[in-house]
């Protein structure tokens, strides 16, 4: 694969951007081990094979021998956190095992100058995705993560989808309401806080807000809609095309709703929706998939600038190109590619018009269930316009 005009400029960057680590290794003969998904590894023309040929040549003072084992994202905080000392040097992790990973000291922190890196490539909300607590940032995101709306063209304009409401006047709409990553964006975008504002407070635990009654209220009667359909472990995608129109999911299902709606797949950022007569725009969770480096590795230098590189936006436009992973690069999205794909815009818009953190602090992993058993309360019309007020104090007491 041809390299592009760009790597100049990145492989300049990444040089001065590694000048500040140090180094235990004192010879040029080293060892990296890396840790990615199947998909980046699966041969040798491969993104992640192809990112450490061009990373020999732009060090050529260097002698690699790479190692390279499957272990996925979602998989980082079970076997790095176990054993930091003979964790991978170089793996890719999602952005909510931030915290498990920092308590077990298995992710690097990033210098002065990666942190200006990442600074000038990410969105605020991928930016608080790798800031610890302690206000240093940890990894480089490479791909956003949230989720947006799939539709039928042939039942949907692209004017309504803008609105939640909208939709369920004319359509079939799936929605995860007992799936606890999906329903808070109702209560988020009303004045739900988890952690903050800023999603990185720890002190400040989560507030129900002012308006969580209201959106529960909202809630009950969308379980009456005779256009609602619960969404459970992927039943609406299944369904997309044959009864269902409209299902909310991330980028990872694009090949399925296309291939269940072909030229009729349309795909917008999160809706609006009417509360108490006021247009409000949901908040989906967003977060992001990132590059770390492990600090008890033999070569931090090396393995910081491996992870680097790994992040450029030369990398992360070839990881587009192979594996239609969307760039987290905000300096991406005007690219002639990107900017045509209608899934990578929505997830764009979404990160950035249409979602808060999902924040990384350990304490998140709370409010997990009590969410889940609450939409499913909802759903079993065990809440009810009556007793909205006392059910919701009672959910949001569960996390005092």
């Amino acid at each position: 694969m041809k390299r592009m005009v760009i790597a100049a400029v990145g492989t300049a960057l990444l040089a001065s951007l590694s000048l500040s680590a140090c180094s235990t290794n004192s010879g040029n003969n080293i060892e990296l081990t890396v840790w990615t998904s199947q998909e980046d590894q699966k041969n040798q023309d491969a993104w992640l094979q192809t990112m450490q040929a061009w990373f020999e040549e732009d060090h050529p003072e260097l002698n690699i021998t790479w190692h390279n084992s499957v272990v996925p994202p979602d998989s980082a905080v079970d076997t790095v956190g176990q054993d930091p000392a003979a964790a991978a040097d170089v793996y890719q992790f999602a952005n909510d095992q931030l915290g498990t990973l920092m308590s077990a000291g298995a992710v690097g922190q990033l210098s002065d100058n990666g942190e200006a890196m990442l600074k000038g490539y990410a969105e605020e909300s991928l930016l608080n995705s790798v800031k610890g607590p302690d206000d240093q940032y940890y990894g480089l995101p490479y791909e956003p993560n949230t989720w947006f709306v799939y539709y039928d063209k042939s039942k949907l304009s692209s004017e309504e989808v803008n609105s939640f409401d909208l939709m369920l006047e004319k359509a079939k709409v799936s929605f995860p309401l007992s799936n606890s990553w999906y329903m808070p964006a109702f209560y988020a975008a009303t004045g739900t806080t988890f952690f903050g504002e800023d999603g990185l407070d720890e002190n400040a635990g989560i507030q129900a807000g002012d308006k969580a009654v209201d959106v529960t209220k909202y809630l009950v009667k969308l379980v009456n809609n005779p256009n609602f359909i619960n969404d459970n472990d992927g039943a609406g995608l299944g369904s997309l095309g044959k009864g269902v129109d409209v299902v909310f999911s991330g980028a990872w299902d694009s090949e399925n709703a296309k291939k269940a709606l072909g030229d009729n797949l349309g795909v917008a950022m999160v809706p609006m929706f009417n509360i108490d007569g006021q247009d409000t725009q949901m908040k989906a969770f967003a977060g992001s998939k990132a590059i770390a480096y492990n600090p008890h590795t033999k070569y931090p230098r090396e393995a910081a600038m491996f992870a680097e590189f790994l992040a450029s936006a030369e990398s992360q436009k070839v990881h587009y190109e192979k594996n239609g992973v969307i760039p987290a690069d905000k300096n991406l999205a005007s690219d002639e590619k990107i900017s045509a794909d209608p899934v990578a815009i929505a997830l764009i818009k979404t990160v950035t018009n249409g979602s808060i953190l999902q924040p990384t602090i350990k304490k998140m992993t709370d409010f997990w269930d009590p969410a889940e058993n609450f939409g499913r309360a909802l759903l079993n019309r065990e809440v009810t316009e009556e007793n909205a007020a006392e059910k919701t104090d009672a959910w949001f007491k569960a996390y005092k």
